[in-house]
């Protein structure tokens, strides 16, 4: 494959939104054309790029190996783009622009609205761009602005902030324990096919293998591989789960002994750290999320030992 001209960036967009949406006319609604120009637009970069993108067939579109080994270099120029729009937006030195934070499921929906509630009155020309996903959004590529996570980055060039350890534990609904007596052992708890966890995504049930606390795949009650559906599972009475202590609210602990920690980060990128509008939700998000952490730690846990586990609850 060579190109022998630089495609416009326009091509770009109408092959990710092609790639997002999987055919042409869903690309259409996505970018707000008409189909016929997705399509001239999709057959101007393969020429470009001398090489199919995709295979035609009665049902849509098929993405080729080159497609899909393509499509990073796709959404990283899109997220260069929309860099560039917010950076162009708002001067440094102001507190009006747009910044984008990327955070997991539960820290965007269940922690992050209350936090960012009282920053956005205080900058009513604050934008605030929340981005759920409980993959590390690249701030190197500046796929977000702002990021928190509950890993240390160790990526050079990126400024991070400890917010603190946020605890965490086991949890089920008052009615759920009066049908199903609470385990009182982790041996219990791990038998009693009662726990609600990942399906494919494995790190946490290795993480309490690891911990001593194993648990097998096929004795979890409920399997979903999003942190907001085994929360809502826990709260709906399906079984007991992992829950923050700060966001526990009506729900009963179960085995209190046993519980764990993620250390709470706010990251940018070194280039950003002193743009206002930045350092404004650097700060603030930093502040909230000690506060918020420090409420969750509950005194009888204060003299035993923790264990921790990876990102996601």
């Amino acid at each position: 494959m060579s190109a022998t001209i630089e495609p416009s960036w326009d091509l770009y967009g109408a092959f990710l939104a092609v790639m997002q949406t999987g055919s042409l006319s869903g690309a259409s609604r996505a970018l707000g054309v008409a189909q016929p120009t997705v399509r001239r637009q999709i057959e101007a970069l393969e020429e470009a790029l001398g090489t199919p993108l995709f295979t035609r067939a009665p049902n849509g579109l098929t993405p080729t190996e080159i497609a899909r080994a393509t499509l990073p270099h796709a959404e990283a120029i899109a997220a260069s783009a929309r860099a560039l729009v917010r950076t162009a937006t708002a001067p440094m030195d102001a507190d009006r622009g747009t910044v984008r934070i990327a955070c997991s499921e539960i820290v965007g929906a269940e922690v992050l609205p209350k936090m960012l509630a009282p920053l956005v009155q205080a900058h009513p020309s604050l934008a605030i761009e929340l981005v759920l996903s409980n993959r590390n959004e690249d701030l190197l590529r500046r796929e977000a602005d702002v990021a928190v996570r509950m890993i240390a980055p160790t990526q050079a060039w990126l400024v991070r902030k400890r917010a603190g350890a946020i605890t965490l534990g086991f949890f089920a609904t008052a009615g759920y324990l009066a049908r199903h007596p609470a385990p009182k052992t982790w041996a219990e708890l791990a038998a009693s096919q009662q726990l609600i966890g990942p399906d494919r995504a494995r790190a946490s049930l290795d993480a309490l293998a690891a911990a001593g606390l194993p648990i097998a795949h096929r004795d979890l009650r409920l399997r979903t591989d999003s942190d907001l559906a085994a929360l809502a599972a826990v709260r709906a009475g399906v079984g007991i789960g992992i829950c923050q202590l700060p966001i526990a609210g009506a729900l009963v602990r179960v085995l209190p002994s046993v519980h764990f920690t993620l250390e709470a980060w706010v990251v940018t990128h070194e280039d950003l750290k002193n743009v206002r509008r930045i350092r404004l939700v650097v700060d603030h998000l930093t502040t909230e999320l000690a506060a918020y952490a420090s409420g969750g730690l509950q005194p009888e846990f204060g003299r035993k030992s923790r264990r921790k586990t990876p990102k996601g609850a």
